[in-house]
């Protein structure tokens, strides 16, 4: 009898013992450590659209001086297929990101089985962060849609509309107009926002109210392409995203898309490509700005997938006689194809727990090394 009581008893230890490590492991991923607590880590988390290793070699033979890329040591490398294809978009791609799942192509924040994931977004705003959201394309557009919404398709534009309004982002700026007026349902959603207490703003990126969140919507559709005259809205919004969180104690995740990158390789359209890596670049500038005088601060850099099949060739003029001749000082951007690759995409990281980002892993572990990161774990 003992012996059986003792055996009893070892076995209730031992799971006991189990149950605490798996919510122990639980935790690292989802909450963050009261050893934290303190002083909660910024997480800014830039997605360069369509951004492969060639389109990030452009900066270095096409922009004026050191591009921003050369400032990192830490840099990985990811695999973006989805659960449906070997090649995924950038709905599956950014889903990878905001959940800690892969999932199936054009899914905004579902699970393969088409089950609504929680978002690294939603969760930090429960942790008591600030959010924000800042995007080239419409707001409700694949990427920055997979970190607030869940719907089964990425096309469901005016569905993902009314989720933005009920998930309560502090800051973003954007494009869709179109999806938030003039709907087909007739709802304004202006008016909801308003009724959230949102500063409003469809016609420009001006001053921010820091007393309240903010909404910039400032196109029908997308902003323009550099080459159709955009400027530095990317350069300015994120500066003032930056501005507006650190006017306020709390800290917070903010995602900042270049999404042109992206429609540059879709268009073989090689100076649009390059002008949208250097503006993505610039941005890079800016937030390593921040990063010297805030230093609680994560920075990952990264992209859905690569557009294009791009690479970086010689660059050949004719002679007086129609003969290729090689210009020794010149590169050339080579596109082979109009669509993604499958090709490993680069991670940049800089701040506290940029090691955690080193090596060659799966998209959806940029979720899970983000958790690491703010709860101050390691890799081991």
């Amino acid at each position: 009898m003992n012996y059986i009581k003792y055996i009893l008893a070892v076995s209730i230890v031992g799971a006991s013992a189990l149950s605490c490590a798996r919510n122990s492991e639980a935790s690292k991923s989802k909450n963050i450590s009261e050893t934290t607590k303190e002083e909660p880590l910024n997480v800014i988390l830039m997605i360069g659209d369509g951004m492969g290793i060639p389109q990030v070699s452009s900066a270095f033979y096409f922009g004026e001086g050191e591009p921003n890329f050369q400032q990192f040591e830490t840099i990985g490398l990811i695999n973006t297929s989805s659960t449906s294809h070997l090649i995924t978009d950038s709905a599956a791609g950014a889903t990878a990101f905001a959940t800690g799942e892969k999932t199936y192509k054009r899914a905004i924040g579902m699970s393969k089985d088409t089950l609504p994931l929680p978002t690294i977004l939603e969760q930090l705003k429960e942790e008591g962060y600030q959010t924000g959201l800042i995007s080239l394309t419409s707001i409700t557009h694949a990427t920055p849609a997979s970190f607030y919404a869940h719907v089964e398709d990425r096309d469901m534009h005016e569905e993902i509309a009314k989720q933005l309004v009920d998930a309560e982002i502090d800051f973003f700026a954007g494009g869709g107009r179109k999806y938030f007026s003039g709907r087909k349902d007739g709802l304004n959603l202006y008016d909801d926002l308003i009724a959230k207490n949102y500063h409003l703003d469809t016609l420009d990126l001006a001053e921010v109210d820091n007393s309240q969140p903010n909404a910039f919507i400032l196109a029908e559709e997308g902003i323009p392409s550099k080459t159709k005259g955009r400027g530095d809205f990317l350069q300015q919004a994120s500066k003032k995203g930056l501005d507006y969180f650190s006017s306020n104690e709390k800290p917070f995740f903010l995602m900042i898309e270049g999404s042109y990158i992206d429609w540059g390789g879709h268009a073989k359209d090689e100076k649009m490509m390059i002008q949208e890596v250097l503006d993505f670049d610039k941005t890079i500038g800016v937030v390593l700005e921040f990063l010297k005088s805030h230093p609680n601060t994560l920075l990952v850099i990264t992209a859905d997938h690569e557009t294009g099949g791009v690479s970086l060739g010689k660059y050949y003029e004719e002679d007086s006689n129609g003969r290729k001749k090689e210009v020794p000082g010149k590169v050339q951007v080579y596109f082979n194809d109009d669509q993604h690759s499958t090709e490993l995409i680069p991670v940049f990281a800089k701040g506290k727990g940029e090691e955690l980002f080193n090596g060659v892993y799966q998209n959806n572990e940029i979720y899970h090394k983000i958790f690491q990161a703010i709860n101050g774990t390691s890799n081991e």
